[in-house]
């Protein structure tokens, strides 16, 4: 149903890692550290600076991949897995794009399932990768019969 999209990227999308969303995503995530939001605590840290909770990336813009397109409703998320080079710092810019990897079926007990793998990318300036974040979508049966209609 996707496996024509694979290997097809959304076009780089600027993001900057914006000191305010920090402390509200640390907040809503219950994470209390003050490395995220305390400046003087940043500071006196290893990396001299506040950092990003792990899963921020959640929040940024990774554009559109086109022409693929997918239902608002009735996906299952399957499975996230960060990576990093490196920390996020507060005030940095961050090039994001998303890149369909792969797509497979599997016959299960609700029927045929779609998986569909994709990753997000966020590169500093220069181009070099400061993360990646590779999510599997579950599309179930209903939503695959639903979509080609």
């Amino acid at each position: 149903m996707f496996a024509e999209h694979i290997g097809k990227c959304s076009n780089k999308v600027k993001n900057v890692v914006e000191r305010g969303a920090v402390k509200k995503f640390a907040e809503a995530i219950g994470d209390p550290h003050p490395i995220y939001w305390d400046e003087e605590t940043g500071k006196k840290s290893r990396y001299q600076r506040n950092i990003a909770p792990p899963t921020f990336p959640r929040v940024f813009d990774y554009g559109v991949i086109e022409g693929l397109k997918l239902p608002s409703k009735g996906l299952i998320h399957g499975e996230q897995r960060f990576h990093y080079e490196r920390p996020l710092f507060v005030g940095e810019e961050l090039y994001c794009y998303a890149k369909v990897e792969d797509y497979y079926e599997k016959q299960s007990s609700m029927g045929e399932l779609g998986f569909l793998v994709i990753t997000n990318y966020g590169e500093d300036p220069s181009g070099s990768v400061i993360f990646t974040s590779t999510s599997t979508i579950i599309i179930t049966e209903a939503v695959r019969k639903a979509m080609v209609v």
